[in-house]
């Protein structure tokens, strides 16, 4: 139990685990459904499922239709909603805490009763296709996409969330039967809700909704992923940009030098006051969009750089960035420096936990990854604690020329990027 947070949490006799936060000054409970199983977790052949799996609950169950789960949803204002990520899948839903009843039942029936009708499937597989055709056409996030799939090569994990033409084309009911089977079951589910409600009276009634819930044998961790240091340029001639991402491994989401690397991204490119923005778009006018990104897992991570720039000054963008990962190898931050990156985290930080929603994945993703809850007074401390020597020695640790990858994609028109040009 967490004090601070009012924080409580409940193992039921099928291993689901039950977490709630009281918030008592408001008026709604957003809660969700978080399975522990994503694309990451795809054989090859049946890449996509899990997200085909989370748009087809919402498709029907043995008591509602389609039109029924979402009339119900619509007549007390709440608001449903699901996604599918590397490693999760969470289906959730935000109502007014009077509504807690009608929304615990319709989330429930649809995470438990999905009945993948063939009609539906057929249906849904259409509109997955075209959202598979929207990201295709979107290149900042084409772009990130390559990149992934160059740098966890062969890896589920480097694999697309919402699957292929190839892979989507062929899924059919019995598999998305047998992946439900497989993987919605007690030990693999993390009940998560925050708002105004009473953990001992929600506890009941999740208890009685799931109690025939089999327990489930827990999934067999998959290995990580060994990264692959590509320069990889592909030419998309309709583009009037070219893209670019540049990229290196960072640590796991537990890793104990977590802190040091949130300052070393938020230094970087983690707003307009970061370096990246500040040289590249403030200073030399030559993106729009320019920032860097880190994606944590449980076993590993990137740290993804992201410019658009136009092809005659893609290569010196490329350069910048390189220099910039030079610098903070080479020089240790000024404490002004250090204090601003610190007060930004901190700062994202409180502001995120101002809705009852972000609470509620805050607490199911502080389960998941590692299995106890920090105070936010916690995390401050220790994002105070972080040097400058200690975000020196991350970035010399990251910022290594021989694991730098790199993707370009646009009108490339013969441009050449050698392994020599990413010496840091």
């Amino acid at each position: 139990m967490n004090t601070e947070r009012n924080l409580r949490r409940t193992v039921l006799p099928n291993g689901l685990i039950v977490l709630t936060e009281r918030m008592e000054h408001l008026r709604s409970v957003a809660m969700g459904v978080w399975i522990k199983s994503g694309s990451r977790c795809e054989p090859a052949e049946t890449n996509g499922i899990s997200h085909f799996v989370e748009h087809m609950v919402f498709k029907g169950t043995r008591s509602r239709s389609a039109q029924a789960i979402a009339r119900e949803m619509d007549s007390i204002g709440g608001n449903l909603d699901a996604f599918t990520g590397k490693e999760t899948i969470c289906f959730n839903v935000k109502s007014l805490a009077d509504h807690v009843p009608i929304a615990l039942d319709v989330l429930t029936d649809l995470v438990l009763n999905p009945v993948f009708a063939p009609t539906d499937i057929e249906r849904e597989r259409g509109v997955i296709l075209e959202e598979i055709k929207i990201d295709e056409d979107n290149p900042d996030v084409l772009v990130h996409e390559l990149f992934t799939q160059s740098f966890w090569k062969g890896h589920p994990l480097g694999k697309p969330i919402l699957g292929t033409m190839e892979t989507v084309g062929r899924l059919g009911q019995e598999q998305l039967l047998a992946y439900h089977g497989d993987r919605f079951h007690g030990r693999n589910i993390v009940f998560s809700a925050a708002g105004n409600l009473d953990h001992d009276r929600f506890t009941a009634a999740v208890a009685e909704k799931f109690s025939a819930l089999a327990r489930g044998e827990t999934l067999h961790e998959l290995s990580a992923p060994a990264p692959s240091a590509r320069i990889l340029l592909r030419s998309k001639k309709s583009l009037e940009q070219v893209q670019i991402c540049l990229g290196v491994p960072a640590p796991p989401i537990t890793d104990e030098n977590r802190y040091a690397t949130l300052i070393l991204n938020t230094v970087l490119g983690g707003g307009m006051s970061s370096r990246l923005f500040q040289t590249i778009r403030e200073e030399r006018g030559l993106a729009y969009s320019v920032y860097s990104d880190l994606s944590p897992y449980r076993d590993t991570g990137t740290l993804c750089v992201y410019a658009g720039t136009s092809a005659g000054n893609a290569i010196e963008v490329v350069d910048l960035i390189v220099a910039e990962f030079r610098k903070l190898k080479e020089t240790p931050l000024e404490e002004e420096e250090l204090t601003r990156a610190k007060d930004q985290v901190k700062g994202n930080l409180l502001l995120g936990l101002e809705s009852s929603n972000s609470r509620m994945a805050n607490l199911a993703r502080q389960e998941m990854y590692f299995h106890q809850f920090f105070t936010v007074d916690e995390i401050i401390a220790r994002i105070d604690e972080v040097s400058a020597a200690q975000v020196q020695t991350m970035a010399q640790r990251l910022f290594e020329p021989n694991t730098i990858a790199v993707t370009l994609l646009g009108r490339l028109d013969g441009m050449k990027l050698i392994r020599a040009k990413l010496a840091c």
